[in-house]
């Protein structure tokens, strides 16, 4: 295949791990394993058990490991085309898909195996549910087949919110399905502000990115109306499911109004490159914080705190006579 007739560059046994692990393509985990931990605490009340969560945080990175190691070997082709990932361990021939392969393997049964037997059932096949949906349907029929890749596919980069739901309780609620949600209308306008800013690269492999297909002006508008949805939608955990509350509320709104305001921007130009640089990244941090936001007001600390702010401020309004 393609970029793979390349002779090993490996040295050491350092470099051999080294290779492996950047297979995994590490820098995406984390922000997958924060609306994991996002859905624990809101499930759990505030009051995680920390073996069951560092059992699915860990089942969670493994399955996460696991797609984007099978993605590596299914997009070789176009790895190997494109400047900024010829170097991936695949490409280079650091790596050959076989090995690929039984690596992939053996991280995606140890996920399976591990949430099964700590957690339960339902998280396992949810997590083993997200590498297929990714794999199939994302890499698969979608990415080099419509515009649309990101938009669908982007539930795959939502189960592990139902993973941490399901670990907590063994089944999923209208708060889980929202969380995932939330996730899922996020996506789009995460992902095309970074297509936004490769566009190119895209073109030359022909892959069908929204901003290649439709161009920028296109795109910035669905960044737009994705990001008028998804804000409000963070706030129905507080109203009307009620499993979040005014501390949480006060980040959502915070962090959901710099959201709009920076897409806001790029709407109005569509092809400044440092927008889309600045929107892609704040959308990290949005997600990020969001889901601390989730876990801090889950804490019985910040319940009992508001409580009692709450009570204070009906006692102080029942004092003021009434003229």
């Amino acid at each position: 295949m393609i970029g793979t007739s390349v002779s090993r560059q490996h040295e050491n046994v350092l470099q051999v791990v080294q290779s492996y692990y950047q297979l995994t393509k590490p820098r995406i985990i984390p922000l997958l394993l924060i609306t994991t931990a996002a859905g624990m605490w809101m499930a759990a009340d505030g009051q995680v058990d920390p073996v069951l969560l560092l059992v699915t945080l860990v089942g969670g990175t493994l399955a996460a490991a696991s797609a984007q190691v099978l993605n590596c070997i299914y997009d070789r082709d176009i790895d190997y085309e494109m400047l900024r990932t010829r170097h991936r361990p695949i490409p280079s021939g650091k790596v050959q898909p076989r090995d690929a392969l039984l690596f992939a393997i053996a991280l995606g049964s140890l996920s399976f195996t591990l949430l099964a037997v700590f957690a339960n059932l339902l998280a396992a096949l949810l997590a083993m549910s997200g590498i297929v949906f990714y794999m199939v349907i994302y890499t698969h029929f979608l990415k080099r087949h419509t515009p649309q890749n990101i938009v669908i596919g982007g539930a795959a980069g939502a189960i592990p919110a139902l993973v941490g739901w399901a670990a907590v309780t063994g089944e999923l609620s209208w708060a889980a399905w929202l969380l995932f949600g939330i996730v899922f209308l996020w996506t789009p306008p995460h992902f095309w502000a970074l297509a936004l800013m490769i566009r190119d690269d895209y073109a030359k492999v022909g892959i069908p990115m929204m901003p290649v297909v439709v161009g920028e002006e296109s795109t910035t508008r669905q960044i737009w109306i994705y990001t008028l949805l998804v804000v409000p939608a963070s706030l129905l955990l507080i109203y009307p499911l009620g499993v979040s509350g005014i501390v949480y509320g006060a980040i959502a709104v915070w962090l959901g109004s710099i959201f709009l305001k920076k897409a806001w921007q790029l709407l109005q130009n569509p092809t400044d490159n440092q927008l889309a640089r600045s929107m892609f990244k704040y959308s990290i941090l949005y997600m990020m914080l969001l889901c601390t936001g989730i876990v801090v007001d889950s804490l019985p600390i910040t319940q009992q705190a508001t409580a009692a702010v709450a009570d204070n401020v009906q006692t102080l309004l029942t004092a003021i006579p009434i003229l």
